[in-house]
């Protein structure tokens, strides 16, 4: 059956279920939405999303060790039949970075990986989170998707600035290098396979300047699928608000059908 799959960073979900989630949520065709930074507790994003969960979504949410900082969850139609939090590390496990939930169909995960900071400490906890997330994913089998925010631009067509950027984090070599393993051990990155050989579609801007009004981005939330699924993907969309004021999110939700 055609499932639709939406990633998204909500920047905090108490403060985009006030600028405009709810809205977007109410409108959706998603089956799936796999969201990153809550930045809350579980009670705190029941709340917020109170009015969605009410319609009839279902929420499974890993909320994160450390206040105000990550959090994921996953947004559904239809009520799984397992769900995961973590992926079997012991210093990553209650940091709210990684959930999945099975369904009939597939196995949907939903990730945010740290922003990092090169060469300083954050960027080496995000290399062992790399290093542990990645030899799981490749463990993986079957009809599955992991959707987030990676923070990781995989190549110069992913970042508008990539020459200003070669010893940013989000865009230095081990990390594109780290994304290529994924890819060369199964996965898809069904966004770029469905947009080739153009820049972007971008799907992060940040507040500063004119970075949005410009389209000046990067694309680092994206999805990476395995198994038949990978070739079931028919459209990619970057939902990019129509204007500034429009937005909900430093991030745009990014939606994949799946045939």
């Amino acid at each position: 059956m055609p499932t639709i799959i939406s990633t998204i960073n909500l920047n905090g979900v108490r403060a985009a279920a006030g600028k405009g989630l709810l809205a977007w949520l109410a409108s959706t065709e998603a089956d799936i939405v796999c969201l990153q930074e809550t930045r809350a507790t579980d009670e705190q994003t029941r709340a917020a999303l109170a009015p969605a969960l009410a319609e009839g979504w279902w929420l499974t949410h890993a909320e994160p060790e450390s206040k105000g900082r990550a959090g994921v969850g996953i947004l559904s139609r239809r009520e799984p039949k397992a769900t995961r939090i973590g992926f079997g590390s012991n210093e990553f496990g209650a940091s709210g970075r990684y959930i999945e939930a099975d369904f009939d169909d597939v196995t949907a995960a939903s990730v945010y990986v740290h922003s990092g900071d090169a060469g300083t400490p954050r960027q080496d906890e995000k290399y062992r989170f790399m290093a542990e997330l990645g030899a799981y994913l490749t463990r993986r089998t079957g009809e599955f998707v992991v959707s987030g925010d990676w923070n990781i631009a995989p190549s110069e067509l992913d970042i508008k600035n990539w020459k200003g950027n070669l010893k940013s984090a989000g865009f230095l070599p081990e990390e594109r290098a780290w994304i290529q393993e994924l890819l060369a051990a199964g996965y898809t990155d069904v966004v770029r396979t469905l947009h080739p050989g153009v820049e972007g579609p971008y799907s992060w801007w940040s507040y500063r300047g004119r970075a949005f009004d410009n389209d000046s981005g990067w694309r680092i939330d994206y999805q990476l699928a395995r198994g038949d699924l990978a070739a079931r993907a028919k459209q990619a969309v970057v939902e990019r608000a129509a204007a500034y004021d429009q937005r909900w999110s430093d991030h745009a939700p990014v939606t994949v059908q799946y045939r």
